[in-house]
């Protein structure tokens, strides 16, 4: 057994106890996969968590089903990133959506996901899902009014990723729907990377007309506190009586009618960040 640890801060972190189970090292990362007694199997890019077996339907369901619960009839997907599988599985919980592109910059990490988290990558191969092995930003700019739905899954807003989280990137996101469409994004934690949380929130507000942000509480996460952010320049994306009957369709651990109904209501100290942003 080894402690492994996660340092959110130079003074604050995540340690858990834990076997090595892989560690490789690949074109654009080093990739480790560890075996915890608490949270099962975690998967880590570059020394930060990125899912766990425990804990990751928190994240992937709260990062797909409200867009896809508010887009009037999704059928065509972009994922970003998330090569784990882990919200491709979500998506095609939606009996409407017919196709769904992945486009994940790191093919290892969809190898290490199919091997050693199974029950998080088990859609991947699903006959509507369609792997692109490629860099997103580029990816988009080939892709113009196509997508129904464009889910940003991307990783800490740290060198290659930081692009992702910046206006240029999200013209080409709003360039990429179709009538209709809704684009979220995981946004980091409002309590430990709130400078990362305001800047997405403003980047997108300069491109999108209707912004809303929500929370979920994920443990593994940087002080468990994680924001979305999810935008549309056509639909009012924070009116959640659209479509309610759909959430109860749905089979989830987290995400729930409840949530749905409730789903911007927010702190009082995170909507002061977001007036300030």
């Amino acid at each position: 057994m080894i402690w492994f640890t996660e340092y959110w801060t130079e003074n604050v972190g995540l340690t858990v106890k834990a076997h090595e189970v892989k560690r490789i090292k690949s074109k654009y990362q080093e990739i480790l996969v560890l075996d915890t007694p608490e949270f099962g199997k975690m998967l880590i890019l570059d020394g930060l968590v990125q899912t766990t077996e425990r804990d990751e339907f928190i994240y992937h369901e709260m990062l797909a089903h409200p867009a896809l619960v508010m887009h009037p009839q999704p059928e065509r997907v972009l994922v970003i990133g998330g090569g784990d599988g882990g919200t491709v599985r979500e998506i095609l919980k939606h009996p409407s959506v017919k196709e769904v592109h992945l486009c994940e910059i790191d093919e290892e990490v969809i190898i290490v996901a199919e091997k050693y988290f199974p029950t998080i990558s088990e859609k991947l191969r699903d006959p509507r899902v369609k792997i692109f092995i490629e860099d997103g930003n580029e990816f988009l700019q080939e892709r113009k009014g196509y997508y129904d739905v464009v889910i940003m899954d991307s990783s800490d807003p740290v060198g290659a990723s930081e692009v992702l989280f910046k206006e240029p990137f999200y013209q080409k996101v709003k360039q990429s729907l179709r009538e209709n469409g809704i684009m979220v994004a995981q946004t980091e934690s409002p309590v430990l990377q709130e400078k990362y949380f305001a800047g997405a929130y403003r980047e997108i507000r300069k491109v999108f007309r209707n912004v809303g942000v929500y929370l979920a509480y994920v443990p593994t996460y940087p002080s468990g506190m994680w924001s979305f952010t999810i935008a549309s320049d056509y639909i009012d994306v924070k009116d959640t009586s659209r479509n309610r009957e759909r959430v109860k369709e749905l089979k989830t651990k987290y995400f729930c009618d409840n949530i749905y109904a409730c789903l911007f209501a927010l702190p009082q100290f995170v909507q002061e960040i977001l007036k300030k942003s």
